[in-house]
C-alpha cells in the first residue's frame, strides 16, 4: 500500500464513494495535510476529468463544521437531540452490555443491522459488518430499497445485470433515456450521448417529468407514472406488426418470440395511448425510430422500478433490444445495470457460513416501519450504518414512530448527526471514504477501482471495519476472520471469484494501476446465464414464481381516492439524503419544489412560487409550487430528499407507501397518491 497520509502536499488518486453509476476516478489535492480541492481524473477512461457538482464541492462536506468528531450518548428524550461526549471505550462497553442482555432475554434476532450503500465501498458496505452480525446471529436485512425489483425483472430476461459497454455508446445512433434523469444521476452517459449526437445520433427521453435530461433531448415524451410496461408492449406490437424484427437474432438467441408476437397483439396503439397518455401518432413514431435506427441503445432508469409493477416494467423494456437484434450491434443494446460483470467473491468477503441458525429471520428494509411497530417477536435494538432510515425509507412517519420507542436501543454510526441520530442512544463518528482502504465496483461501467487512505481520520472517527473489530473483541469472539485487515478482505474478495471477467485482477494490480477494466466480451454470439442460455422473452422461471411468463402490463395498485400521482424524484445537488445537510449543496439546490401541471394549478388557484401543502393519510409536507407543462395533468413531482429543518416540512417520505413491488421485494416510492392545497404563504 502507498503511504499518501503522511504526504502533506500533492495530488493523489481516489474514487468517488457515492451510490452513483458513474463511480468517477478522482484526484484529491492536498495542502498542509487537508484536501483543498477535488477534481476528476483526466486519464480515467470514463471520467475523463469531468465530475458533478456534488463531488466538486466534497471538501465542504469533509470539513463541514457539523461533522461528528467523537462518540455521543443521548441524555434527553428521543428526538430532542441532546447528547454528551463519551469515550470509544464506554461506547463499545455499552453496546456489548446491552446486546448481551438482549441475547439472554430475547435472543440475538432481537438485534437488527440496518445499512445500505451510503458508501459504495465493498469493504465498508459488505465486509466486517456482515461477518460480525452473522457471527452474532442477529436478524438479517434484505437490502432491497433501491434496484431490487428492476434487477429481478431484468434478470429473468437476461440472466443477471449484463448490459452494453457504455464506452461503446459513443457510436450509437439512437439513445432512449427511459425513466432516468441522467444529467443529474449518470452524467457520463449523457456526455457519451452528446458526443454521439455530433455524429448524427438522436436522443429521446421518456419520463414523467421534463427535467434537465428531458430538456436536452431531441424529443421528450411525457408518460403517465407506472405505465412504462404498456408503452414497451405497444412498441413491440408495432415492431412485430410492421416486420421490423431481426428474425435471425430472435431464432438464434431468444426463446418465446412467437408467443410474444401473439401476446402483444392486445396492446394496440389506441389502447396503449389511453393507458400511457402518449398520443397514437407518437407511439408509431417512437416504435418506427427504434425499429429502423441502428445501433439503438436504451438506458433503463432507476425510477421505473419504484412502482407496484416496477419489476415487470423493466422486464418489458429489457425485451426490446432482442426484437431488433441490437445486442449484436456495436453501440446497441441496453443498460439497466452492469454489476454482474464485476461480481467478486462475496462469500469470502461476507462469510455467511458464520451464521449458525440458517433459519434466522430476514426483514425487508422497505418494511422497517412495520418491523419496528408490528413485528413479533419485536426488534429490540437497531444498529444503523451507511444509511439514514428516518429520512430515506418509505412511510417515514411510521418509521420515526418506531425509532422513538423507549425500549429500542438504537446505535447510529455516521459522519453527521442525521435525522436517525435524533432517536439514537449512542452516536458513533464515521470516517469518510478518503480515510479508508476499500475497493469499488461500478454498476454501470466496467472498471474496478481501489481507494487508499489519503488523509488522517477526522477527530476520533472510525471506519465500519474498525468498529466491528472492536465489537468482536469486546464480545470475545475468537474467529480470526473477524480481525482481518481491510487489505486482507480485498485480497479475499478478488481470489477464486469464479468470474472470468475479473481474471488477472487482484489487490496488487489495483494498487499498481488504481483502476482496471474487466475483461468483458460481447454477450452474443454465446450463451447468457438464463436457464435456457438465451434471452427469455417467455420465462418459465417467472411462471414457476407465480408471475406472468410474458411481459404484461399490470396497473399499479389502487390507493385511496386522491387526485394526484406523486413522484418524489432525485434532484441535482443531493444524492438521496447525502449533502442535504451541507450548506453549500443546499445553497446550490435553493429550495424544494413540487412540479404540477398548469391546468391543475389553475383549477386549485395555485400560482407558481407559492408554498403548498401536499398530503395523504400517511403524512404531509410543504413545498414550493413549480407550475408549468413539465408534468402531465394529475401528476406531481418533487425533487430531492431534504434534511429536517426547523419550522419547515420537507419530509417527502412521510407520503410514500411501504408496499413492496411485484418482484424482488423492491420499493414502491413512486406509486403513492396525494392531494395538494394552498396554504397562502409564498417563499
Amino acid at each position: 500500500m502507498k503511504d499518501y497520509i503522511n504526504e502533506q502536499n500533492g495530488v493523489f488518486p481516489s474514487v468517488c464513494s457515492l451510490d452513483c453509476p458513474d463511480q468517477c476516478g478522482l484526484l484529491l489535492h492536498k495542502k498542509d495535510g487537508k484536501i483543498v480541492k477535488v477534481t476528476g481524473d483526466p486519464d480515467h477512461p470514463v471520467t475523463k476529468g469531468n465530475i458533478c457538482n456534488k463531488v466538486r464541492h466534497m471538501t465542504e462536506r469533509i470539513y463541514d463544521r457539523n461533522r461528528l468528531r467523537y462518540p455521543l450518548k443521548r441524555i434527553g428524550a428521543k428526538g430532542e437531540g441532546k447528547f454528551v461526549r463519551i469515550s470509544w471505550e464506554e461506547a463499545i462497553k455499552t453496546i456489548t452490555s446491552r446486546w448481551n442482555d438482549l441475547i439472554k432475554s430475547d435472543g440475538a434476532q432481537s438485534i437488527l443491522p440496518y445499512s445500505f450503500y451510503g458508501n459504495m465501498g465493498r469493504i465498508s458496505a459488505e465486509g466486517m459488518g456482515d461477518r460480525f452480525f452473522y457471527r452474532l446471529g442477529a436478524s438479517r436485512l434484505d437490502r432491497t430499497i433501491c434496484s431490487a425489483a428492476g434487477s429481478k425483472g431484468y434478470g429473468y430476461t437476461m440472466g443477471g445485470s449484463f448490459g452494453s459497454d457504455p464506452e461503446e455508446t459513443i457510436d450509437t445512433k439512437l439513445f432512449i433515456f427511459w425513466g432516468i434523469n441522467a444529467v443529474s444521476t449518470n452524467m457520463h452517459q449523457v456526455a457519451l450521448a452528446q458526443k454521439a449526437r455530433k455524429n448524427g445520433a438522436k436522443i429521446i427521453v421518456i419520463d414523467v417529468h421534463k427535467n434537465q435530461t428531458g430538456r436536452l433531448a431531441d424529443w421528450f415524451i411525457p408518460i403517465l407514472p407506472g405505465t412504462d410496461s404498456a408503452l414497451a408492449l405497444g412498441m413491440m406490437h408495432i415492431i412485430f406488426n410492421e416486420s421490423m424484427t431481426n428474425n435471425d437474432f430472435l431464432e438464434s438467441h431468444t426463446i418465446g418470440y412467437k408467443e410474444l408476437r401473439e401476446h402483444v397483439k392486445q396492446y394496440d396503439p389506441q389502447s396503449v395511448s389511453k393507458i400511457t397518455g402518449i398520443p397514437v401518432e407518437d407511439l408509431y413514431r417512437l416504435a418506427r425510430m427504434y425499429g429502423q435506427m441502428t445501433p439503438s441503445f436504451i438506458r433503463i432508469g432507476n425510477g421505473i422500478q419504484h412502482h407496484d409493477n416496477g419489476g415487470m416494467a423493466v422486464r418489458a423494456i429489457a425485451c426490446l433490444p432482442a426484437l431488433t437484434g441490437q445486442w449484436i450491434e456495436h453501440g446497441g443494446g441496453a443498460i439497466k445495470g452492469n454489476g454482474s460483470y464485476l461480481t467478486h467473491n462475496t462469500h469470502a468477503l461476507q462469510r455467511p457460513d458464520l451464521l449458525q441458525n440458517k433459519n434466522t429471520r430476514i426483514i425487508n428494509m422497505n418494511l422497517i416501519g412495520q418491523a419496528l411497530t408490528e413485528l413479533d417477536p419485536p426488534i429490540k435494538s437497531l444498529y444503523v450504518y451507511n444509511s439514514n432510515p428516518a429520512l430515506v425509507t418509505p412511510a417515514g412517519n411510521k418509521v420515526r414512530h418506531g425509532l422513538k420507542r423507549d425500549d429500542l436501543f438504537l446505535v447510529v454510526h455516521d459522519m453527521f448527526l442525521t435525522e436517525t441520530c435524533m432517536y439514537a442512544d449512542l452516536v458513533l463518528p464515521s470516517t469518510s471514504s478518503y480515510e479508508n482502504t476499500d475497493f469499488y465496483t461500478s454498476y454501470w461501467h466496467h472498471y474496478i477501482q481501489i481507494q487508499q487512505p489519503v488523509i488522517e481520520k477526522y477527530g476520533e472517527s472510525k471506519s465500519n471495519s474498525e468498529v466491528f473489530r472492536l465489537l468482536a473483541s469486546s464480545f470475545g469472539f475468537d474467529e480470526a476472520l473477524l480481525y482481518d485487515t481491510d487489505e486482507e478482505m480485498i485480497k479475499q474478495s478478488l481470489t477464486n471469484t469464479n468470474n472470468p471477467y475479473l481474471e488477472g485482477i487482484d489487490y496488487e494490480t489495483l494498487i499498481e494501476h488504481q483502476y482496471v477494466k474487466a475483461k468483458v466480451k460481447p454477450l452474443f454470439p454465446g450463451e447468457i446465464p438464463t436457464p435456457s442460455g438465451k434471452i427469455e422473452l417467455y420465462s418459465k422461471a417467472m411462471a414457476y414464481d407465480g408471475l406472468p411468463p410474458l411481459p404484461t402490463y399490470i396497473p399499479n395498485k389502487d390507493e385511496e381516492e386522491l387526485p394526484f400521482q406523486f413522484i418524489p424524484a432525485p434532484n441535482h445537488n443531493f444524492l438521496n439524503s447525502t449533502f442535504s445537510n451541507n450548506d453549500k449543496h443546499v445553497e446550490l439546490e435553493k429550495y424544494p419544489r413540487i412540479h404540477m401541471n398548469a391546468s391543475d394549478a389553475l383549477e386549485l388557484g395555485i400560482v407558481d412560487g407559492e408554498k403548498v401543502r401536499v398530503f395523504n393519510h400517511r403524512g404531509e409536507c410543504e413545498l414550493i409550487a413549480a407550475v408549468g407543462e413539465n408534468v402531465l395533468p394529475g401528476v406531481l413531482v418533487s425533487q430531492g430528499i431534504w434534511a429536517d429543518i426547523e419550522d419547515h416540512k420537507y419530509f417527502v417520505n412521510s407520503l410514500t407507501p411501504d408496499r413492496v413491488a411485484d418482484m424482488g421485494g423492491g420499493a414502491t416510492f413512486f406509486s403513492g397518491r396525494v392531494n395538494v392545497a394552498r396554504i397562502n404563504r409564498r417563499l
